[in-house]
């Protein structure tokens, strides 16, 4: 992915807001492939809140922020607007991640907004809006979800060991 790293951005996350964070690999199987790996804090929810990306060395890569009506990601040197969450990832990455989803899936639990059932190999997870959501390793803090519609996406997340809970 081409962000490039940057120490100018503010920081996203209004004081006293929960934040979650961790590690964050996105592999999108596209051509040309794309990858990120990057330490992530997200806050607030799927209707209002942010997200911040840094490079192993401590660098901001970018920084999501939304509210009704309004979502914009920053890089170094750049600020575009986009009309949704999808958009923005579609955009970033390169293919469909359900952001909005993703404040459930990091806490072990499906996203109300969307059905879902439980695996069918018996492990730990579900499956939601054409996602595999594997939980087997969340006592660790490890989520795991994977797309196999194409072009399949893998997500990993390594929650911060006070962010697991």
């Amino acid at each position: 992915m081409a962000l490039s790293a940057c120490a100018g951005l503010q920081p996203p996350h209004a004081a006293g807001t929960a934040v979650l964070s961790g590690r964050l690999s996105v592999h999108v199987e596209s051509d040309p492939v794309r990858a990120l790996s990057a330490a992530f804090e997200l806050s607030g929810n799927a209707r209002d809140g942010a997200l911040a990306l840094t490079s192993p060395l401590g660098s901001t890569l970018a920084q999501a922020r939304w509210a009704p009506g309004d979502v914009v990601l920053e890089t170094p040197g750049s600020r575009q607007r986009y009309a949704s969450l999808d958009a923005l990832a579609l955009q970033a990455l390169g293919a469909q991640v359900p952001l909005e989803a993703l404040f459930d899936w990091l806490r072990g639990r499906p996203w109300p907004g969307a059905p879902s059932e439980p695996l069918r190999d018996g492990e730990p997870g579900f499956e939601q809006l054409g996602w595999r959501v594997g939980l087997a390793r969340f006592a660790d803090g490890w989520v795991d979800a994977r797309r196999d519609a194409p072009p399949v996406v893998s997500v990993r997340v390594r929650l911060d060991p006070t962010a697991a809970s």
